[in-house]
């Protein structure tokens, strides 16, 4: 960065810087944890020669801590992906319920909420459609920071929840659907063409939480993307040209992600894994009634404290979807070698 010309060229420069951050951020945890662990063991060897055991107890804690530092650290290793390092767009939709559903959506969108508080991160809300007697229909939030994407990209999906209905009078049991959708945040353009006969823009007054002000002009924008159907729509600015400009980088981000699906057939089936928001869909049920359970349908990872989870402990969940993810990895890598192997011996031949 200190050469001659280095910022030159604007778009280049933040690259490499970007590059350089993210080498710092794997580099320095694994030259810090192996400085630790050299320090323990010269330790606990300078322990075993002078036959003095009052610090193991000590040294025990340590290496615990140091145990699970390296299996934090060994989940970064699948946030690999070029896009991972990014911010993203959040979006919670209602689906298949009614006012249930919809109420659930609202309860999702607390708990992510509640989760992105824990963890940190810069959280702004970019469009809320309240549904009319409880709850809301969809909710689009920008959520910043550092591999974002890569963490919460295992979250979109269908979430099911089970529990006796507030709304019913009977009070029976029911089943309500939402949907997840995680797309990478860019701070730059991207290269995603746009026509304007491939656009339809409507204005309406923004109905969401915001003053006095958001609700006395049309500043609220809803684009549809027409050739593939896609919506996206921003009301959390009073300026309807700054919603527009927001609402664009959000269909760009979503389209991008679809073109990129496109060139690989997993990632298309990943993109379309949601399917219906309804029965059949669902990566992770939530359990009120007849008993407490939150299962992750994926990985099997299950936690029976649910009003935990509804508060935003979500780490068991995504941790082992990304641990899934290395597995997946691992097994695919191992399965290629003995073909690659093959390939060389048949060549040789």
């Amino acid at each position: 960065m200190s050469q001659p010309g280095f910022w030159d060229d604007q778009e280049r420069a933040r690259e490499r810087v970007q590059e350089l951050k993210q080498l710092k951020a794997t580099v320095e945890p694994v030259q810090e944890l192996r400085r630790r662990s050299t320090n323990l063991e010269e330790l606990l060897a300078l322990t075993r020669s002078e036959g003095d055991g009052s610090l193991l107890p000590e040294l025990t804690r340590e290496v615990a801590e140091l145990a699970q530092e390296l299996d934090a650290l060994s989940l970064r290793t699948a946030l690999s992906g070029p896009d991972d390092h990014r911010g993203a767009y959040f979006q919670i939709q209602a689906g298949a319920g009614g006012t249930e559903s919809c109420d659930w959506a609202q309860m999702l969108l607390r708990m992510y909420t509640r989760y992105f508080e824990r963890q940190g991160y810069k959280v702004r809300m970019q469009e809320l459609t309240p549904n009319e007697e409880a709850g809301l229909r969809s909710v689009t939030l920008s959520v910043e920071g550092d591999y974002i994407f890569g963490r919460l990209k295992g979250e979109t999906g269908v979430h099911r929840l089970v529990r006796i209905s507030p709304f019913d009078a009977s009070a029976r049991r029911h089943t309500s659907f939402a949907a997840v959708d995680v797309t990478p945040l860019f701070e730059e353009d991207i290269e995603v063409e746009l026509r304007d006969e491939d656009l339809h823009v409507d204005t309406y007054r923004s109905s969401g939480p915001g003053g006095q002000h958001v609700n006395k002009t049309d500043s609220a924008v809803r684009i549809t993307h027409l050739p593939t159907g896609i919506v996206v729509q921003c009301q959390s600015d009073r300026s309807q040209h700054r919603n527009r400009a927001t609402a664009l980088a959000m269909l760009k981000a979503k389209l991008y992600q679809l073109k990129k699906a496109e060139r690989e057939a997993a990632a298309t089936r990943a993109y379309e894994s949601k399917g219906k928001i309804a029965w059949g869909n669902q990566i992770r049920s939530y359990v009120l009634q007849p008993y407490t359970l939150v299962k992750d349908h994926r990985t099997g990872t299950e936690v029976g404290n649910v009003g935990a989870v509804l508060d935003g402990e979500l780490e068991p969940f995504i941790d082992a979807y990304l641990k899934s993810q290395l597995r997946g990895a691992a097994a695919e890598s191992a399965n290629a070698k003995p073909q690659e192997n093959q390939q060389v011996q048949e060549g040789e031949k």
